[in-house]
């Protein structure tokens, strides 16, 4: 199945580019669709989640494609649209667990995986505790391991500000956490 079907499909049909537009669009859609995937997981770290925010803007992406002026700054676009819609569906997710006063329950992890998700839980928590700009460049650089002149092409910003904001992150993260370094219990 082609992008363009799975587009119109998905779209119910209102998507219509023309077949130069097509083959363009597909020629980066391997590349695009995981980075849209990772992006998503990085802030969802749910599969299933991440997947249906990556498909979505990836849709998002072949309808409004034949507008994008440049296309060395699709992949840009693509990071911000998934970013924006996995914080989107976050945020829904949160608001719909409050209104409805329910708690999903996980089975219980295994003794040995305990501290480590503990860990990697507070991690995370401190990662979701940082402002927006701050947390996404810290996701793509040291998550996703892209290097800075990745993360700035990807953002549309100077390398000089992606430096700056993942000094700031991790300034802000090394004092959230700084209890787990001087607890040796935590380590």
């Amino acid at each position: 199945m082609t992008v363009h079907d799975l587009a119109d499909r998905l779209a119910g049909g209102v998507v219509n580019l023309d077949r130069e537009l097509d083959t363009e669009f597909e020629a980066g859609l391997t590349e695009a669709s995981r980075l849209a995937f990772r992006v998503a997981y990085g802030v969802l770290r749910h599969r299933q989640d991440a997947e249906d925010v990556a498909q979505e803007a990836l849709v998002r992406a072949y309808r409004n494609f034949a507008r994008l002026r440049s296309r060395d700054r699709f992949q840009p676009w693509l990071v911000r649209t998934s970013w924006r819609l996995a914080l989107d569906r976050q945020r829904a997710d949160r608001r719909r667990v409050a209104r409805d006063g329910r708690v999903d329950l996980a089975p219980p992890p295994a003794a040995d995986d305990i501290s480590s998700r503990e860990r990697a839980g507070h991690l995370w928590a401190a990662i979701d505790a940082l402002p927006e700009k701050l947390r996404v460049v810290v996701v793509l650089a040291n998550i996703e391991e892209h290097d800075i002149r990745e993360v700035a092409r990807l953002l549309d910003l100077p390398e000089g500000t992606v430096k700056s904001r993942l000094f700031l992150a991790r300034r802000r993260l090394k004092e959230n956490l700084q209890w787990m370094l001087n607890d040796p219990a935590r380590r």
